[in-house]
């Protein structure tokens, strides 16, 4: 599958994971949680033995794909409307659970050359803005920030995530974009990330859950509950998600 990436020993020998749980598992995890999960991937293989392979997307994406059959044990998402698009096919496994929240920032060059303050700032005739798409978590959330401060602006770009709307402002192609505050800290060698009360109208949840067709349901559980410790718990609040 396309965007398929591994995490830590590629090795086949891996050790038993405690309490029966052994084997390879496939999560399905939104682009934003693409540093944390990796850390928690990482951390989860070392302690349970399980290899752990992430596809990294937009969630909308991520739930077609799971709902046209792709094969994953796992799904987290950027926001309900998307986990809901899942469970309402039949392909959970369970309640989801939510696991963190986020909220967004505008993340501009390093230095803020523009000095951009505030959304309204975005709305200059030669400002250039990327946002996601609408029916990604991350664009259906710039809708409502941008709806809660009154503000309309005509985006250059809509992008599929993101991690490629942010791409967009590392590269030089736009003066700015809507993204996570997690996304802007991991990038703050390029960026930063300038806050503005609105986000507050637009927090998402993060759900996750186990999928009905896991191929591995022990070690998709084992992961759930991995990342809801306190271990996965401290690397998702060190990257600036909230507690839920």
């Amino acid at each position: 599958m396309v965007g398929l990436s591994g995490c830590g020993d590629d090795s086949s020998d891996q050790p038993a994971g405690g309490d029966g749980v052994s084997g390879q598992l496939t999560v399905f995890a939104a682009a934003s949680l693409t540093e944390s999960f990796t850390r928690i991937g990482q951390d989860f293989e070392a302690a349970q033995g399980v290899k752990v392979i992430f596809n990294f997307a937009g969630s909308s994406a991520l739930a077609t794909q799971i709902n046209e059959g792709a094969p994953a044990d796992v799904f987290a998402s950027a926001a309900p409307a998307n986990m809901d698009t899942v469970l309402d096919a039949g392909n959970g496994d369970g309640e989801p659970v939510t696991f963190a929240r986020n909220q967004l920032v505008i993340a501009v060059p390093k230095g803020n050359p523009d000095g951009v303050t505030s959304l309204s700032d975005l709305t200059k005739p030669d400002a250039k803005v990327a946002l996601c798409a609408e029916q990604v978590p991350c664009g259906a959330a710039a809708g409502k920030a941008l709806d809660a401060a009154g503000v309309a602006l005509t985006p250059v770009t809509l992008e599929r995530d993101v991690k490629a709307a942010l791409a967009k402002v590392r590269l030089g192609e736009v003066d700015a974009a809507l993204v996570y505050r997690t996304d802007a800290r991991a990038a703050t060698t390029d960026v930063d990330g300038i806050e503005f009360p609105e986000s507050a109208e637009a927090i998402n949840d993060y759900p996750i859950v186990v999928l009905k067709d896991a191929a591995n349901k022990a070690a998709a559980r084992a992961f759930l509950e991995y990342v809801r410790s306190d271990t996965g718990r401290n690397v998702l609040t060190t990257a600036g998600f909230q507690v839920p």
